[in-house]
């Protein structure tokens, strides 16, 4: 169930960059379809297909003069389709083509200003009026000669070679990162590149995506009943909906109540899935069983852990009394996919485990159904829009699978759920009224287990800390606090104080991402 069939595209050949997915991004936000591929698994058959339009040569961690470490399939420049090379993959091509490439006497990380000395298809509209570019670099080695028949399109004071091209053989090399947003300008480097390089013409969009992904199910379930886990979140709403759109009544949808939802949540899901949408919804009320298996515990592994396994328990226990389900729909998203591992082959660091519920399990025997598979988030985000979707399930802030559980460092208990869940619904229904939510990656409050004295009239209190979060972000990856406005703040503050029994101190969240995490757990 691919929505790439058949669809003309630029394949990104990743080795290992940080800003890989960027880069797909940039190209399908431009409205033409992109493929990343790790440059290991690059074969014949997939060069030789007539769908790519151009080949897009990611950066990374390697350094090209280590053989040993880069084997490079040289197919690939064989190609005969324009090839961009950025960063690593800008010294690559240098390399191959009889060019020279050493370790910088002096390494370019961060902002650079570049000069244009020649013109280029590759940046028209690139520089301003005085032929300069700010550009981000992120690099430690450099091109040191350009090969025969290559020239140079510009230079910046530790890059002579910044931009190189050869316009007869279709290849150009970029040192900087266009991907990113601190390169002005860098989106139209990419425009040209696919529209005036590779003659593409846009073929992605919500509207395309809608049609070709309800096609696929048709052909992939046929007359089959599909269960669907619905959480309420984004990815499992728009899976959902776009599964009803398909087969109607042979989807059935399981929710099920953790206990650990926002305010008032589990009625929201119903009123709009089972009320509104006529949704076939099974919902579960597992409160107290959920409740009773993470008492006394407070280690953030195991709680994630417990949920985890209790909600598979949940979920195959129910699945189990509906007859003739022939596949499980689930929400995995296209980074899901492509982020297990680097491209290099190096694990990742562990941090924590995913935010998400785990996979169900194998000895379910069911097919699976991912048709968001290909997708980004924010390509998700405006499917569900295409589909009718309320905004307020849509362009909700990321919410983690195990729930409240972890932004409550220490034992769960109903007091002190009851107490985040009032000072939860507080903070983000104030953002909503003062027209910031849209403005914030993700917020939520959280309960400290911790409590302090305070003075309510003449009393002496004894009391929960309440900690508000509020970060922004382009991907979840690094992150910044938001600055509020003293007033704003001060505001949310009495209003928790004065409407919730439990909490007499309240304290913003001023650390960014890295070094810190976007939840506390």
């Amino acid at each position: 169930m691919s929505p790439e069939v058949n669809l003309k595209k630029i394949l990104i050949i990743d080795f290992g960059s940080q800003f890989t997915q960027l880069i797909a991004r940039r190209v399908r936000e431009l409205g033409v379809y992109s493929q990343i591929i790790s440059h290991k698994k690059i074969n014949n058959q997939l060069l030789e297909t007539p769908n790519i339009n151009g080949i897009i040569l990611s950066g990374g961690p390697l350094n090209v003069y280590e053989v040993k470490k880069v084997k490079f399939n040289k197919k690939i420049l064989n190609s005969k389709v324009p090839i961009l090379g950025i960063c690593f993959g800008h010294q690559i091509i240098a390399k191959e083509f009889g060019g020279k490439v050493n370790k910088s006497e002096t390494r370019e990380f961060g902002l650079a200003n570049i000069k244009k000395i020649n013109n280029s298809k590759l940046t028209k509209n690139f520089f301003n009026k005085k032929g300069f570019n700010n550009v981000w670099m992120s690099h430690s080695d450099e091109v040191t000669k350009i090969p025969k028949g290559f020239k140079v399109v510009a230079s910046s004071t530790n890059s002579k070679f910044a931009i190189i091209e050869s316009i007869s053989e279709n290849f150009y090399g970029i040192q900087f990162h266009p991907e990113v947003t601190h390169t002005q300008n860098g989106k139209k480097l990419l425009k040209n590149f696919i529209f005036s390089i590779c003659k593409s013409k846009k073929n992605w969009s919500s509207k395309f995506q809608k049609k070709i992904l309800i096609n696929n199910i048709k052909n992939y379930v046929g007359s089959s009943k599909v269960i669907c886990a619905l959480s309420g979140g984004v990815d499992s709403s728009v899976v959902a909906k776009l599964l009803k759109s398909a087969i109607g009544k042979n989807l059935i949808c399981i929710f099920v109540n953790t206990g650990l939802l926002r305010k008032n949540e589990e009625f929201e899901i119903l009123n709009t899935f089972k009320k509104r949408f006529k949704f076939n919804l099974i919902y579960v009320d597992a409160k107290n069983l959920f409740l009773n298996k993470l008492k006394n515990i407070s280690d953030p592994e195991k709680k994630r852990k417990i949920i985890g396994n209790q909600f598979i328990k949940v979920f195959e226990k129910y699945s189990k009394k509906i007859k003739n389900v022939e596949f499980l729909a689930q929400g995995t998203l296209y980074p899901d996919l492509i982020e297990s591992k680097s491209a290099t082959g190096s694990q990742s660091s562990k941090i924590k485990s995913h935010h998400n519920v785990g996979g169900l399990p194998k000895k379910m025997k069911l097919k699976l159904v991912e048709p968001l598979k290909y997708l980004f988030k924010d390509e998700v985000r405006k499917l569900g829009l295409e589909l009718n979707l309320p905004k307020n399930v849509i362009l909700r802030h990321p919410f983690p699978g195990p729930g409240l559980a972890i932004r409550m460092p220490g034992i769960v208990t109903k007091e002190k759920l009851k107490i985040l869940k009032e000072a939860d619904a507080i903070f983000i229904q104030s953002l909503i009224s003062n027209n910031l939510y849209s403005k914030i990656w993700q917020a939520y409050a959280a309960l400290l287990p911790v409590k302090t004295v305070g003075v309510m009239g003449d009393n002496r209190t004894y009391e929960y800390i309440c900690l508000l979060r509020a970060i922004t972000s382009q991907d979840g990856m690094t992150a910044d606090f938001f600055t509020f406005k003293k007033e704003f703040i001060q505001s949310v503050s009495n209003k928790i104080i004065n409407n919730i029994k439990g909490v007499n101190r309240v304290v913003y969240d001023v650390t960014s991402k890295p070094p810190s995490t976007i939840e506390l757990e």
